[in-house]
Protein backbone atom coordinates (compact mmCIF):
# COMPACT_ATOMS: atom_id res chain seq x y z
CA UNK A 1 0.00 0.00 0.00
CA UNK A 2 2.50 2.23 0.98
CA UNK A 3 4.21 2.05 -2.42
CA UNK A 4 1.20 2.17 -4.69
CA UNK A 5 0.32 5.49 -2.59
CA UNK A 6 4.07 6.63 -3.30
CA UNK A 7 3.54 6.06 -7.04
CA UNK A 8 0.62 7.68 -6.97
CA UNK A 9 2.04 10.75 -5.29
CA UNK A 10 5.09 11.10 -7.60
CA UNK A 11 2.57 10.83 -10.68
CA UNK A 12 0.87 13.58 -9.10
CA UNK A 13 4.13 15.27 -8.83
CA UNK A 14 5.39 14.61 -11.98
CA UNK A 15 1.79 16.10 -13.82
CA UNK A 16 2.44 19.21 -11.35
CA UNK A 17 6.08 19.68 -13.05
CA UNK A 18 4.54 19.47 -16.12
CA UNK A 19 2.37 22.46 -15.78
CA UNK A 20 -1.20 22.12 -17.15
CA UNK A 21 -2.38 19.79 -20.02
CA UNK A 22 -3.51 22.24 -23.51
CA UNK A 23 -4.67 21.53 -26.75
CA UNK A 24 -3.10 22.92 -29.41
CA UNK A 25 -5.69 21.09 -32.27
CA UNK A 26 -6.77 24.69 -32.95
CA UNK A 27 -5.31 27.97 -34.38
CA UNK A 28 -6.79 31.11 -34.77
CA UNK A 29 -6.38 32.78 -37.58
CA UNK A 30 -6.29 36.15 -36.67
CA UNK A 31 -2.98 36.31 -35.86
CA UNK A 32 0.37 37.46 -36.33
CA UNK A 33 4.56 37.81 -35.67
CA UNK A 34 5.07 40.21 -32.29
CA UNK A 35 7.88 41.95 -34.57
CA UNK A 36 7.14 44.62 -36.04
CA UNK A 37 10.55 46.24 -37.09
CA UNK A 38 13.74 45.30 -37.01
CA UNK A 39 16.67 47.67 -35.25
CA UNK A 40 19.88 48.47 -36.61
CA UNK A 41 22.96 49.28 -34.04
CA UNK A 42 26.74 49.86 -34.07
CA UNK A 43 28.60 48.55 -31.08
CA UNK A 44 31.22 51.67 -30.40
CA UNK A 45 33.59 48.84 -29.89
CA UNK A 46 35.55 45.71 -31.01
CA UNK A 47 33.98 41.87 -31.13
CA UNK A 48 35.51 40.69 -27.58
CA UNK A 49 34.01 43.21 -25.77
CA UNK A 50 30.85 43.95 -27.80
CA UNK A 51 30.19 40.25 -26.78
CA UNK A 52 30.58 40.76 -23.34
CA UNK A 53 28.93 43.95 -22.70
CA UNK A 54 25.71 42.47 -24.59
CA UNK A 55 25.82 38.94 -22.36
CA UNK A 56 27.21 39.53 -19.06
CA UNK A 57 25.20 43.55 -18.52
CA UNK A 58 22.18 44.72 -18.96
CA UNK A 59 22.37 45.85 -22.94
CA UNK A 60 21.42 42.97 -25.41
CA UNK A 61 20.21 42.43 -28.85
CA UNK A 62 19.05 39.27 -30.54
CA UNK A 63 21.99 39.20 -32.73
CA UNK A 64 25.55 40.43 -33.08
CA UNK A 65 27.75 40.24 -36.16
CA UNK A 66 31.17 40.49 -36.23
CA UNK A 67 33.46 42.44 -38.68
CA UNK A 68 36.19 39.89 -39.24
CA UNK A 69 35.21 37.61 -39.71
CA UNK A 70 31.60 38.43 -40.33
CA UNK A 71 30.18 35.75 -38.13
CA UNK A 72 26.31 36.22 -37.33
CA UNK A 73 26.23 35.46 -33.29
CA UNK A 74 22.67 34.80 -31.47
CA UNK A 75 22.47 36.08 -28.18
CA UNK A 76 18.80 35.92 -27.42
CA UNK A 77 16.17 34.10 -29.08
CA UNK A 78 13.71 35.70 -31.33
CA UNK A 79 10.32 35.24 -28.99
CA UNK A 80 12.17 36.97 -26.24
CA UNK A 81 12.75 40.54 -26.01
CA UNK A 82 16.27 41.97 -25.80
CA UNK A 83 16.80 45.65 -24.38
CA UNK A 84 18.69 46.90 -27.29
CA UNK A 85 16.45 50.47 -27.95
CA UNK A 86 14.97 52.24 -25.15
CA UNK A 87 13.39 54.93 -25.35
CA UNK A 88 12.32 55.10 -28.43
CA UNK A 89 9.06 55.35 -30.80
CA UNK A 90 8.16 55.18 -34.59
CA UNK A 91 4.98 55.40 -36.01
CA UNK A 92 3.27 55.95 -32.43
CA UNK A 93 4.42 52.87 -30.91
CA UNK A 94 6.82 53.39 -28.13
CA UNK A 95 9.04 51.54 -26.07
CA UNK A 96 10.23 48.95 -29.25
CA UNK A 97 12.07 46.63 -27.43
CA UNK A 98 8.68 44.87 -27.13
CA UNK A 99 8.06 44.80 -30.58
CA UNK A 100 11.28 44.71 -32.58
CA UNK A 101 14.48 42.56 -33.32
CA UNK A 102 18.23 44.24 -32.62
CA UNK A 103 21.34 43.61 -34.46
CA UNK A 104 24.27 44.84 -33.32
CA UNK A 105 27.16 45.03 -35.92
CA UNK A 106 30.55 45.03 -34.52
CA UNK A 107 32.05 48.66 -35.53
CA UNK A 108 33.72 51.78 -33.63
CA UNK A 109 31.27 54.28 -34.93
CA UNK A 110 33.14 57.42 -34.88
CA UNK A 111 36.37 58.96 -33.13
CA UNK A 112 36.52 62.71 -32.79
CA UNK A 113 39.61 64.55 -34.14
CA UNK A 114 40.49 68.26 -34.85
CA UNK A 115 38.89 68.28 -38.27
CA UNK A 116 35.65 66.82 -36.69
CA UNK A 117 34.62 63.27 -36.45
CA UNK A 118 35.64 59.80 -38.64
CA UNK A 119 33.35 57.58 -38.84
CA UNK A 120 34.46 53.59 -39.35
CA UNK A 121 33.32 52.11 -42.77
CA UNK A 122 31.40 48.57 -42.66
CA UNK A 123 33.21 45.81 -44.26
CA UNK A 124 31.29 44.51 -47.46
CA UNK A 125 31.42 40.79 -46.18
CA UNK A 126 30.15 42.00 -43.10
CA UNK A 127 27.21 43.63 -44.84
CA UNK A 128 26.59 40.50 -47.19
CA UNK A 129 26.02 38.46 -43.51
CA UNK A 130 23.81 41.20 -42.67
CA UNK A 131 21.61 41.23 -46.06
CA UNK A 132 20.94 37.38 -45.36
CA UNK A 133 20.15 37.73 -42.03
CA UNK A 134 17.49 40.32 -42.62
CA UNK A 135 15.96 38.95 -45.85
CA UNK A 136 15.70 35.30 -43.21
CA UNK A 137 14.09 37.82 -40.74
CA UNK A 138 11.82 39.66 -42.42
CA UNK A 139 10.36 36.40 -44.95
CA UNK A 140 9.86 34.40 -41.44
CA UNK A 141 7.94 37.78 -39.94
CA UNK A 142 6.46 38.43 -42.99
CA UNK A 143 7.84 42.14 -42.44
CA UNK A 144 7.54 44.72 -45.34
CA UNK A 145 10.32 46.64 -46.79
CA UNK A 146 10.62 49.80 -44.33
CA UNK A 147 10.61 47.79 -41.84
CA UNK A 148 14.05 48.19 -41.03
CA UNK A 149 15.48 50.92 -38.80
CA UNK A 150 18.22 52.97 -37.72
CA UNK A 151 18.74 53.38 -33.75
CA UNK A 152 18.61 57.02 -34.89
CA UNK A 153 15.31 56.70 -36.49
CA UNK A 154 13.75 55.89 -33.85
CA UNK A 155 15.56 57.86 -31.17
CA UNK A 156 17.15 60.79 -33.43
CA UNK A 157 17.41 62.88 -29.85
CA UNK A 158 19.98 60.42 -28.48
CA UNK A 159 21.60 58.22 -31.06
CA UNK A 160 23.21 58.29 -34.17
CA UNK A 161 23.64 54.44 -35.09
CA UNK A 162 24.13 53.04 -37.80
CA UNK A 163 25.83 56.31 -38.61
CA UNK A 164 26.39 58.38 -42.03
CA UNK A 165 28.96 55.23 -43.27
CA UNK A 166 26.38 52.37 -42.97
CA UNK A 167 25.07 51.27 -46.67
CA UNK A 168 21.50 51.72 -46.66
CA UNK A 169 21.42 51.87 -50.55
CA UNK A 170 22.86 48.51 -50.47
CA UNK A 171 20.21 47.40 -48.47
CA UNK A 172 17.55 49.39 -51.11
CA UNK A 173 19.20 47.38 -53.96
CA UNK A 174 18.57 44.18 -52.22
CA UNK A 175 14.75 44.93 -51.95
CA UNK A 176 14.71 45.71 -48.64
CA UNK A 177 14.27 49.03 -47.67
CA UNK A 178 12.33 51.87 -49.74
CA UNK A 179 14.84 53.99 -51.73
CA UNK A 180 13.05 57.23 -53.66
CA UNK A 181 13.83 57.18 -57.53
CA UNK A 182 16.46 59.46 -58.43
CA UNK A 183 15.07 61.49 -61.46
CA UNK A 184 11.54 62.31 -59.69
CA UNK A 185 13.77 63.70 -56.62
CA UNK A 186 15.96 65.68 -58.91
CA UNK A 187 12.68 67.28 -60.82
CA UNK A 188 11.12 68.16 -57.13
CA UNK A 189 14.76 69.63 -55.71
CA UNK A 190 14.71 72.26 -58.83
CA UNK A 191 10.75 73.29 -58.10
CA UNK A 192 12.03 73.43 -54.11
CA UNK A 193 15.26 75.28 -54.99
CA UNK A 194 12.94 78.82 -55.59
CA UNK A 195 10.49 77.58 -52.82
CA UNK A 196 11.34 76.17 -49.77
CA UNK A 197 8.36 74.93 -47.90
CA UNK A 198 8.26 76.22 -44.10
CA UNK A 199 9.49 74.01 -40.99
CA UNK A 200 5.85 72.89 -40.16
CA UNK A 201 5.68 71.38 -44.06
CA UNK A 202 9.06 69.44 -42.93
CA UNK A 203 7.85 68.05 -39.69
CA UNK A 204 4.65 67.10 -41.14
CA UNK A 205 6.58 64.93 -43.98
CA UNK A 206 8.92 63.55 -41.28
CA UNK A 207 6.04 62.83 -39.36
CA UNK A 208 4.36 60.62 -42.13
CA UNK A 209 7.77 58.84 -42.56
CA UNK A 210 7.61 57.66 -39.13
CA UNK A 211 9.59 59.82 -36.48
CA UNK A 212 8.78 61.48 -33.66
CA UNK A 213 8.77 64.81 -34.49
CA UNK A 214 7.52 68.13 -32.87
CA UNK A 215 4.71 70.10 -34.66
CA UNK A 216 4.94 73.78 -33.71
CA UNK A 217 6.52 75.01 -36.78
CA UNK A 218 10.05 76.02 -35.18
CA UNK A 219 13.35 74.88 -36.51
CA UNK A 220 14.36 74.14 -32.74
CA UNK A 221 17.09 71.85 -32.17
CA UNK A 222 14.89 68.35 -31.57
CA UNK A 223 13.05 69.09 -35.74
CA UNK A 224 17.11 69.52 -36.41
CA UNK A 225 17.82 66.09 -34.56
CA UNK A 226 15.49 64.10 -36.39
CA UNK A 227 16.30 66.02 -39.91
CA UNK A 228 19.87 64.67 -39.32
CA UNK A 229 18.80 61.17 -38.43
CA UNK A 230 16.55 61.38 -42.20
CA UNK A 231 19.21 62.96 -44.00
CA UNK A 232 22.34 60.36 -42.81
CA UNK A 233 19.93 57.63 -43.63
CA UNK A 234 19.11 58.96 -47.58
CA UNK A 235 21.54 61.73 -48.33
CA UNK A 236 24.95 60.85 -46.17
CA UNK A 237 27.18 63.62 -47.51
CA UNK A 238 25.60 66.19 -45.77
CA UNK A 239 23.18 65.77 -42.67
CA UNK A 240 23.54 69.16 -40.85
CA UNK A 241 19.89 69.31 -39.92
CA UNK A 242 19.03 72.11 -42.12
CA UNK A 243 15.79 72.01 -44.33
CA UNK A 244 16.64 72.10 -47.84
CA UNK A 245 15.34 71.87 -51.23
CA UNK A 246 17.34 68.01 -51.75
CA UNK A 247 15.53 67.09 -48.44
CA UNK A 248 12.44 68.19 -49.08
CA UNK A 249 12.37 66.67 -52.24
CA UNK A 250 13.83 63.38 -50.52
CA UNK A 251 10.94 63.58 -48.44
CA UNK A 252 8.08 64.07 -50.50
CA UNK A 253 9.05 61.85 -53.15
CA UNK A 254 9.50 58.78 -50.43
CA UNK A 255 5.99 60.13 -48.87
CA UNK A 256 4.48 59.87 -52.74
CA UNK A 257 6.18 56.53 -53.64
CA UNK A 258 5.21 54.20 -50.30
Amino acid sequence: MRVLCLTLCLALLAGCARGPRIDTQHQAIGQSSRVQYIILHYTSTGLARSLRLLTQGDVSSHYLIGDAPATIYRLVDEDRRAWHVGDSQWRGRTWLNASTIGIELVNHGYAEGPDGRTWEAYPPAQIDALIALLKDIMQRHDLAPGSILGHSDVAPQRKVDPGPLFPWRRLAEAGLVPWPDAQAVARQQALFASNLPSVAWFQAQLARQGYEVPSHGELDEATRNVLAAFQMKYRAARYDGAPDAETAALLLVLNSQF
